[in-house]
């Protein structure tokens, strides 16, 4: 398939604000393609080539000087192979050879196309079509439920191998997509309430347990082979030692776990969240022990347990983890409730999380079977600018401008972010030295007062409400934002939407 179609496709699927529409374009897209040409086109729609980070950033990219080819003859096959050589080209001499490479695909490329490549090798391409989307057209294309294929992409972590199957494998094939030890599958999401009482309303009898500020993981075993995945579902084995020994001396030899990991200060407190994910960098600081928490168990010994409630679930857990469960509670007690969650709080932990007993567990999925309810309210938003400082402050980038991602385009740009604020407080020294750092290498053109950035980084921000405004395109304005983080772990794909922070302010408006 030539890479100009995907590219006409996109410029539709972009041009519509009907869902519907950009459903059966890139469902027609999907029908046209051939067998090997579906997993990289699958990753270039979202933004993600199938290979992971490729290596590449935007002044590398934007720097190259070269005149693009008149005409369409680059194929979805050429592009996937070049994408490979940039992943696996390493060692002395290897930039040369990137660059090269880099150079002679944009040659290659109408301008169009290397716009298109340009973007999707970013993680910046805004047409729509995010996952939802996505999983309904490859539905529609292969004439399948679209509730299986859900699970199957949930179940499987690969959108481009689930079109794959979806097109090409044999009838009942999506069905037989099950947990594979060894193979991590999107984690269960939660939803948010204000009190714990609040969230008990929504689930009725649940496990209360703690909040953790800290880093999920989901941890696989098949006898003394552990692995263990982040969030993204990134294989960080290598980088936690302790983790993996933990868990060779759990009492189960086949054991799918869902959990969180944490940095202990001396007293047994929790580590700021950003020394945690420390461990999870390149130059990870081993001196810092990881201790990780369980409170989820998906398969134990030949036992899938996905469609079981929770109750079931807690109960093999309790046999699996022991000592290192998640520490909670079981009740339909409101004062319970706001009891546990005034213990996690006075331990240094976030809050609790409120877990309907009956429900299963929803891979992937943010239903209102699990509440998160923390004193304050955070929202990862991602930054769009940062202004230069005045004062102590002065030559350091402070003031950040913050966007909530618009995945509908109601405010303009389908898949796009909508500024709702700026923040300067809760920035140390270290993050203000950091920031003036990191931004430029995101940069696509400043003013005199004002760096403005690509939307790649996302922040956690702590704000006490929001307010109506005219001051910013949402409508809306942060209350009392201040900076709790950078969340180096998610994807701007996984910021907060506008219209989660619009609903807060209905609820604000309804209660008032």
């Amino acid at each position: 398939m030539l890479l100009s179609e995907l590219v006409t496709t996109t410029d539709q699927v972009a041009a519509t604000s009907s869902r519907l529409a950009k459903i059966e374009a890139i469902a027609a897209l999907l029908r046209r393609a051939d067998a090997d040409d579906i997993a990289p086109l699958v990753g270039l729609l979202l933004a993600t080539p199938r290979q992971g980070r490729l290596g590449v950033g935007w002044r590398g990219l934007t720097a190259l000087a070269i005149e693009h080819s008149a005409t369409s003859t680059l194929t979805i096959a050429e592009v996937d192979h070049a994408f490979d050589t940039l992943v696996h080209t390493s060692g002395s001499g290897s930039a040369g050879v990137r660059s090269a490479l880099l150079h002679d695909l944009a040659a290659r490329a109408t301008a169009p196309e290397w716009d298109f490549l340009t973007r999707a090798m970013l993680g910046e391409l805004r047409t729509g079509a995010l996952g939802g989307v996505l999983l309904d057209a490859i539905a529609r294309a292969a004439e399948a439920p679209a509730a299986t294929v859900r699970r199957a992409a949930m179940l499987s972590g690969d959108l481009g191998e689930t079109a794959l199957l979806a097109l090409t494998g044999a009838e009942g094939a999506l069905d037989e997509v099950g947990l594979r030890v060894g193979r991590p599958v999107l984690p269960m999401l939660a939803a948010t309430a204000p009190t714990p009482t609040a969230a008990l309303e929504i689930t009725g009898r649940a496990s209360v347990e703690y909040k953790l500020d800290g880093a999920r993981i989901q941890v696989h075993r098949r006898g003394d082979e552990v692995g263990i995945y982040t969030r993204s579902l990134a294989d960080v084995t290598h980088r936690l030692p302790e983790i993996v020994e933990v868990v060779r001396g759990l009492p189960a030899q086949e054991v799918i776990l869902d959990g969180e990991t944490l940095a202990l200060d001396e007293d047994g407190g929790p580590r700021p969240f950003q020394e945690t994910m420390s461990r999870f960098g390149a130059d990870a600081a081993r001196e810092l022990a990881l201790r990780p928490w369980f409170f989820d168990v998906l398969h134990v010994d030949g036992r899938d347990l996905l469609d079981e409630p929770l109750s079931v679930r807690q109960g093999v857990l309790a046999e699996v983890a022991g000592e290192w469960r998640m520490p909670g509670i079981v009740t339909d007690s409101a004062e319970e409730a706001e009891r546990l969650s005034r213990e996690a709080l006075a331990a240094g932990h976030e809050g609790v999380l409120v877990k309907a007993v009956d429900a299963p567990y929803a891979a992937g999925r943010r239903g209102k079977s699990w509440v998160k309810v923390k004193p304050v309210l955070t929202f990862d938003l991602v930054v769009l600018g940062a202004e230069w400082g005045s004062g102590r402050r002065r030559g350091w980038l402070s003031n950040l401008h913050l966007g909530a991602r618009d995945p509908d385009g109601d405010f303009g740009d389908p898949g796009g972010f909508v500024m709702v604020g700026k923040t300067f407080k809760g920035l140390t020294d270290a993050l203000l030295q950091w920031q003036t750092e990191e931004f430029p290498a995101h940069e696509t053109h400043r003013s005199a007062s004002t760096v403005f950035l690509r939307p790649e980084l996302v922040v956690e921000i702590a704000i006490d409400g929001v307010q109506r405004s005219p001051r910013y395109p949402g409508g809306l304005a942060l209350r009392f934002a201040r900076v709790k983080g950078y969340r180096p772990d998610k994807t701007a794909a996984e910021a907060d939407t506008i219209q989660t922070l619009l609903a807060l302010r209905r609820g604000a408006a309804d209660d008032s």
